[in-house]
């Protein structure tokens, strides 16, 4: 990887946090106002983001028009500034206000899960606000392991990891993947991974997702099996009723030993759970991108 300018670091850096910074304070109305008009106008300086989601959108849910397709892009870029207020707020967030921005429902899942003393699974995904799932639950019940991949810019990720880290949670790099993983869940402890990301295709297996085969990484199905860990998809996904999100834990997912049917399996729910709540997933990003061999790219 050519190597960054610490310059470039630098600037990115003092941008992100001015840009938060503007983010972080006043009526929430008028932060999530400001931070569609940051949204918007990253769409209009890169274009490619609402191509790709229109893409994505037109092979994944080709039963619906443009328009509808169109509204449901939009609301994927107001959820994004969604999560921008939110990552701008997570200092200010403690056990006395987090339940102005999030509850729980399904709560009774992870405990089950946890008196098995097997450690849990978090199956979660770019869908609703991933960031703040984990920091609600590691301040309102108890720190758990997020599995990230660090960021170009080293002075970013040193940011993210303050943040990500702030209500207790710890942060597992890409490199220590399983064995920490497996070291949290021998703990009886939980880790999260985001399971909707594309890999290469010596790295991954191709599952059905909507439809289009989608290169995936089997590992979290095999660290499944290895622990006996429970599986449990869990999103914190908007509501526009209580104008909070609600970290919603659903029945844990059966595991059979077999990677590939667990992998599609896991994926599966992970499509009925979009399919519910299609404007809150993050569809600007090329989800698809890795194709079986002989199959011409689709972006």
């Amino acid at each position: 990887m050519k190597r960054r300018s610490p310059i470039r670091n630098r600037i990115e850096w003092l941008f992100v946090r001015a840009l938060l910074a503007t983010l972080a304070h006043g009526p929430r109305r008028c932060a999530f106002a400001l931070a569609r008009t940051y949204v918007g106008v990253l769409g209009r300086l890169v274009p490619k983001l609402r191509r790709v989601a229109l893409r994505n959108l037109s092979m994944a849910l080709p039963e619906l028009d443009a328009v509808s397709r169109g509204r449901i892009a939009a609301e994927s870029f107001r959820s994004l500034a969604r999560l921008l207020v939110t990552l701008a707020r997570l200092p200010g967030m403690d056990s006395e206000n987090i339940a102005t921005w999030i509850r729980y429902d399904g709560l009774e899942h992870f405990h089950a899960a946890k008196a098995q003393g097997r450690g849990v699974l978090f199956a979660t995904a770019h869908l609703g606000n991933w960031e703040l799932s984990a920091f609600a639950h590691g301040l309102l019940t108890e720190p758990m392991h997020v599995l990230v991949r660090a960021l170009d810019n080293p002075l970013l990720d040193a940011e993210a990891t303050r943040l990500r880290t702030l209500s207790g949670n710890r942060v597992i790099g890409k490199r220590e993947y399983a064995r920490g993983i497996l070291r949290a869940l021998a703990r009886n402890e939980a880790a999260g991974i985001l399971i909707d990301q594309n890999v290469a295709a010596a790295e991954g297996i191709f599952v059905p997702f909507f439809g289009i085969p989608a290169c995936v990484s089997a590992g979290f199905a095999k660290i499944a099996a290895h622990s006996g860990a429970a599986i449990i998809p869990g999103f914190a996904l908007w509501s526009y009723d209580e104008q909070r999100y609600v970290l919603k834990f659903y029945p844990p997912l059966s595991a059979t030993g077999d990677p590939e049917a667990d992998t599609r399996h896991i994926h599966g729910h992970l499509e009925e759970v979009i399919r519910a709540h299609p404007g809150q997933w993050l569809w600007m990003h090329r989800r698809w991108k890795t194709r079986p061999e002989g199959e011409p790219p689709l972006y």
